[in-house]
């Protein structure tokens, strides 16, 4: 293969994932929008990411403890130190091709975070955020 083979095989490979990475935000968005949510908005978002909320034992807890301020970059699990790829598409774009996996980490990460289960509105607007970042 030359040069301009594997460059173009490279952009389809890039073109076909975020495809697959919006198909399967907009798939969940459309299911939340089913539950009562309404627009969804990259601020909203970006703001319910960056909200500090007192946990269980008083200590604060935002999405930035574990996958940093910049999400663009590698972020590292608070208690396991275990680094986690970053979460905006433009950086990851396999993040957001596995509809199952994106609404398990959904549900885990929004109990640990806020105490509770995120409601429709809060998941489409985080995977706006995440997506167009």
């Amino acid at each position: 293969m030359n040069s301009r083979s594997v460059i173009l095989f490279s952009a389809l490979l890039l073109a076909l994932s975020a495809h697959a990475e919006t198909t399967v935000v907009k798939s969940l968005q459309g299911q939340y929008q089913t539950q009562g949510a309404t627009t969804f908005s990259a601020t909203a978002g970006e703001k319910l990411w960056n909200l500090e909320v007192a946990g269980k034992k008083g200590e604060m807890r935002t999405c930035t403890a574990c996958h940093g301020k910049d999400i663009t970059q590698n972020g590292q699990h608070a208690s396991t130190k275990k680094v986690i790829k970053p979460m905006a598409a433009s950086a990851n774009p396999k993040r957001y091709t596995d509809e199952k996996k994106v609404s398990k980490w959904l549900v885990r990460n929004c109990k640990w975070t806020f105490g509770r289960d995120c409601t429709p509105q809060e998941k489409g607007d985080l995977l706006e955020y995440l997506i167009t970042q």
